[in-house]
């Protein structure tokens, strides 16, 4: 789903060669930087990088690495992307999906913020009451990536579309160089290339993102726009689930929002914490359409 070969090509057709101290050419027709130029430039034999790009030759140094991402113009999180693609015949066991109780504790606790518990496909496990409201479902057996590119739309719950599917498909991406042999990701994957023309176009560029904190806007239908920031907390044991909070600035809009979210009537979520941070047992997302809750 996710190789070394099919990186390299995307991020070496993005360099500009000017940039990279190569002459410009008129008559040249390739896009962004030829094989033999990344070769030379990062120091390797322009036999052994074609054989990298065509996944034929064995893992590469720490060092050759090092000389692509510079080459390359990689960041912090492309260069770990191609370190684990490198490393990808070192195949890392899928963790599964089982969320402690204590953690459960934990969302309870968070009572002024929309709280998610999500995994690396981006299911998510379990939530507050909030994120039961903010969603206007019970959250566990939702998953993001699928809620936001088939079934809200631009112009649904997520204010800043365009942003949030460029965030949630390099999320995806970084999964699957760390979980290759993930079957329901690479299903997931699937169903968001046939059900999304947005999902596949962005899904061929091959770009990764590591998003820890920022800002999140929705649009919730009964309260109106909520400006939040995000933080994302990456749980220990390297078990690929991390703790989302939304959070709203004291005193702005946004908190008077929240507000108003906490005081709806709660008829589809429970409106009871413990009954809505109900955590799923496999893993696995709840199919669409079905609304029973897993404890």
């Amino acid at each position: 789903m996710d190789d070394l070969a099919g990186f390299l090509r995307t991020r070496r057709s993005r360099v500009d060669p000017a940039a990279a101290g190569i002459p410009s050419d008129s008559r040249r027709r390739v896009e962004g930087l030829r094989r033999e130029e990344v070769a030379h430039l990062s120091g390797v034999s322009v036999d052994y990088y074609v054989r990298l790009e065509q996944g034929r030759a064995t893992q590469p140094s720490e060092q050759v690495l090092d000389a692509l991402a510079r080459v390359l113009g990689l960041d912090g999180t492309e260069r770990g992307h191609l370190g684990r693609l490198a490393r990808q015949r070192r195949r890392t066991k899928t963790p599964g999906g089982r969320v402690r109780p204590e953690l459960l504790r934990v969302l309870d606790l968070v009572a002024g913020a929309p709280a998610l518990i999500m995994n690396h496909r981006l299911d998510v496990l379990a939530g507050n009451r909030l994120a039961g409201l903010l969603f206007g479902r019970p959250v566990p057996g939702l998953n993001i990536a699928r809620h936001l590119f088939l079934e809200e739309g631009e112009h649904g719950l997520y204010a800043d579309w365009e942003n949030c599917t460029l965030d949630v498909v390099g999320h995806l991406r970084l999964a699957a160089g760390k979980y290759p042999e993930d079957a329901r990701l690479v299903s997931l994957v699937g169903e968001l290339a046939m059900g999304s023309d947005r999902f596949r176009r962005l899904w061929a560029r091959a770009d990764v993102r590591a998003r820890t904190h920022g800002r999140k806007a929705y649009r919730h239908p009964l309260v109106g726009p909520l400006d939040l920031h995000q933080e994302n907390f990456a749980l220990p044991d390297d078990a690929g689930m991390e703790l989302l909070v939304l959070s709203a600035p004291p005193g702005g809009p946004a908190e008077d929002g929240l507000r108003l979210l906490a005081g709806l009537d709660t008829g589809g979520a429970d409106g009871h914490p413990a009954a809505n941070a109900r955590a799923r047992g496999d893993g696995g997302a709840t199919p669409r359409g079905s609304s029973r809750r897993h404890g």
